[in-house]
């Protein structure tokens, strides 16, 4: 690699801005990624968005189950400009069933956006977000959402950020009006007063009245005074932003606004391309740090099938992490060690996607027809690297499935393999013995998206049965011998080839740990986001 293509990989490194939008469930999240979308011009107007080639909607949520039932259950890219900035923004689903799945994104990013809900504030899956964010060393940025409905009030809202969390947040902009009578922000930084104006159903950037202190004080009268006090004792009790202590998470900048009618969202916006830091060199799984300039590496963090239905395809979601990508580059396999072509290689957004010729650290990178590939493998060219594999969550719901029509048995083996592969759920399966699978899965709704997809992009209608099973922990193969005989104990494959041993209840457990003192157990991590050492 010459000096010029050196030079060329680490200045395009550092116009990447690579994070992922976090929160409890309905606190706004998917919404504000429109937003986002609409303040940068990837698209033109919110509540209908149009794919850049104009063929079909393509937004955060462009799976049709989440379409129809208005959730997030899988994670999205999307791929923009912004002030001379590449945006690699990932949407992930907020419910604590597809945890695992959001785990694994963040670990392609650089930071992180918290969305909270003014009136609920730090909710359960929110603080465990921040444990596996914390655990992964992503600085944070938080966005006061839906201030302009009732809520708590916001110097009751940073005590709780800070008690809950450990993170100091340092406000960026603060409210002028109490939640649910917002009248704008006061940039803490220039002083300057916002006041936004309603667009019709939030469609359209929000217009943004910028007025000196002075007439702020005649127009806003106590609302003001209070704002200004209020931004006198953060000035005093320190609460103002460093970014040494932003990027080592001890502090979150914290933005105020409402993503439904486009308040604050620019500022929020502009804050990614200023704060979020620039892709660093990743820690290979031997400890070593990859430089950004190294030879081109790579790992993958999601795989998805049929998002385009029209040709059943799937896609594997790449962190580039060195060198420079370009289109139809040879790359090694690291787990089989077997050339790979990235002939299809394109920018994802949403579902629609384009051909990509080249990317750069930072970037999300789709390859199509990836069928080899698997979650957390990684792909190099010349200098061999393996990147920490991903863990696998402890499943707590464990049911049989069968396919309804047995002429459909192809199609439902098919779906099967896929859906596995992606990660939607662990299938587990009989050393010997009963032919029908186990499904095992942290939440009810991963079940769910299970038979949605099986119905419709695989054409296979499946039904559950119950199973006594409450608890599952690794097991070796000479551990596995000797605990399949025991009542109320099974030992099952998971398509990895690891071995688990189901437990009916905690207590079955504790008994054979007691009984069995000479097998070890290996721990899955705990669903719902454990905190992590």
């Amino acid at each position: 690699m010459d000096e010029s293509e050196r030079l060329e990989i680490l200045t395009e490194a550092s116009r990447r801005r690579t994070f992922a939008i976090i929160s409890h469930p309905d606190a706004g999240k998917t919404t504000l990624t429109e937003k986002f979308l609409l303040y940068a011009g990837a698209i033109a107007e919110a509540g209908a968005v149009k794919a850049r080639t104009g063929r079909r909607d393509t937004r955060s949520d462009w799976m049709a189950m989440e379409q129809e039932r208005g959730i997030s259950v899988t994670s999205t890219a999307l791929q923009f400009e912004y002030r001379g900035a590449w945006i690699n923004l990932l949407d992930t689903p907020g419910h604590r069933d597809f945890s695992e799945d959001t785990y694994r994104v963040l670990t392609a990013v650089d930071a992180v956006v918290m969305v909270l809900d003014t009136a609920k504030g730090i909710e359960t899956q929110t603080l465990k977000l921040f444990e596996v964010c914390r655990s992964l060393g992503l600085p944070m940025l938080t966005y006061l959402n839906k201030f302009d409905r009732p809520g708590k009030a916001p110097l009751e809202l940073l005590d709780e950020i800070e008690d809950k969390i450990g993170v100091r947040p340092t406000p960026m902009t603060w409210p002028v009006g109490i939640p649910g009578e917002f009248r704008g922000v006061i940039d803490r930084v220039t002083g300057v007063f916002t006041r936004f104006e309603r667009s019709v159903r939030g469609r359209t950037m929000a217009t943004e009245v910028p007025l000196d202190a002075s007439v702020a004080a005649a127009e806003e009268g106590p609302a003001w005074e209070n704002a200004v006090d209020e931004c006198a004792l953060l000035e005093a009790v320190g609460a103002t932003h460093d970014q040494a202590s932003f990027l080592s998470g001890k502090t979150s900048p914290l933005f105020v606004g409402s993503a439904m009618n486009n308040f604050g969202v620019r500022a929020l916006l502009d804050a990614v391309v200023d704060l979020v830091p620039s892709p660093s060199p990743r820690r290979s799984i031997d400890g070593e740090l990859r430089p950004l300039d190294a030879p081109l590496a790579g790992f993958v963090f999601k795989i998805q099938a049929n998002m385009d239905p029209s040709h059943r395809d799937h896609v594997a979601f790449v962190r580039i992490c060195s060198g420079r990508f370009v289109r139809g580059v040879t790359l090694t396999h690291a787990v089989t060690g077997r050339t790979f072509s990235t002939k299809y290689a394109s920018s994802l957004f949403g579902a629609d996607r384009s051909t990509i010729e080249v990317a750069y650290p930072g970037d999300v990178v789709g390859l199509v027809n990836a069928g080899e590939l698997r979650i957390g493998d990684a792909l190099y060219a010349r200098n061999p690297v393996v990147f920490p594999s991903f863990p696998q969550f402890a499943p707590e719901i464990f049911r049989r499935v069968r396919v309804k029509d047995p002429g459909r048995a192809k199609q439902f083996r098919r779906g099967l393999e896929q859906l596995e592969r992606e990660g939607v759920l662990q299938v587990l399966y009989e050393l010997d013995g009963d032919p029908l699978p186990v499904l095992a899965a942290v939440g009810e709704m991963q079940f769910e998206v299970f038979h949605y997809r099986m119905e419709h992009e695989f054409g296979a209608v499946v039904e559950f049965l119950p199973t006594p099973y409450r608890v599952a922990r690794v097991i070796s193969s000479d551990g596995a011998a000797l605990l399949g005989r025991i009542p109320g104990v099974r030992v099952l494959r998971r398509g990895d080839d690891t071995l688990l041993v189901l437990f009916e209840s905690q207590v079955r457990l504790q008994t054979v740990e007691r009984d069995h003192p000479e097998v070890d157990f290996g721990m899955l991590l705990g669903s719902g986001f454990p905190a992590f050492t």
